[in-house]
Parts: C-alpha cells; sequence; structure tokens
C-alpha cells in the first residue's frame, strides 16, 4: 500500500485509542498484526471508553461521532479517513467496542504477490 496512507491510518486509530483511553488512570494500547488467508490484519486495541455496538455502522462515517465533542474533542471524520484509505487499498475495517472497558479498531489489507524480477 501507500505507505503515507496507511501511516495516516495508524495514526488515526491510535490518536483515538490515545484520546478515548486519556480518563484512565492507567491507560493500555495495544498494536496486533496477524496473517489471515490472502491479508494481513491489524488491530488497535485500548481499555478506553468503548462504545455501544448497537452505533458501530455509524463509526466509519464522516462526522458521525459516539460521544459528545465536549467530552472528547475531534471533528468525526479520523475513522471515515481510516475506511476511505483501507477501502482505496481493497481492505477492510471493523470495530467491536464494550462502553466503559474499551473499543478494538482491525482493519486488513491484500497482500501484495511478488512477479520474478
Amino acid at each position: 500500500g501507500d505507505p503515507a496512507m496507511i501511516r495516516q491510518v495508524f495514526a488515526n486509530l491510535l490518536a483515538n485509542a490515545v484520546k478515548y483511553t486519556s480518563r484512565r488512570e492507567t491507560a493500555l494500547i495495544e498494536v496486533s498484526g496477524r496473517e489471515e488467508g490472502a491479508a494481513t490484519c491489524y488491530c488497535v486495541r485500548d481499555n478506553g471508553v468503548g462504545f455501544d455496538m448497537r452505533f458501530r455502522g455509524k463509526l466509519f462515517t464522516i462526522f458521525q461521532r459516539l460521544h459528545d465533542r465536549k467530552e472528547f474533542p475531534g471533528t468525526g471524520i479520523g475513522l471515515a479517513i481510516v475506511a476511505r484509505i483501507v477501502g482505496k487499498h481493497g481492505g477492510s475495517v471493523d470495530a467491536d467496542g464494550i462502553p466503559g472497558e474499551g473499543a478494538s479498531f482491525s482493519f486488513c489489507l491484500p497482500r501484495m504477490r511478488h512477479t520474478g524480477g
């Protein structure tokens, strides 16, 4: 993938993890990766405020926020940018959360095939 775009994906996911764990006495943010079939998948998991899974569909939509702007500042475009970049690379995004316990955001990108030479 385009290195600058993939860096932006990680920057957005990590910025969200830092923001939403900011009120924890001990914040925990984990980044992991794994191969899954013909894709490489990455996950950013935190022990922040989490979210209600009923609203998962709103997460990757521009200007959609699940938390009040006064509580957690932001524009509501970070995850939409993540979804757009990952989609342009032929990948997929997903999210899981539990209110008060944290969230995990993952994305999978197809691995490139190398053709001799």
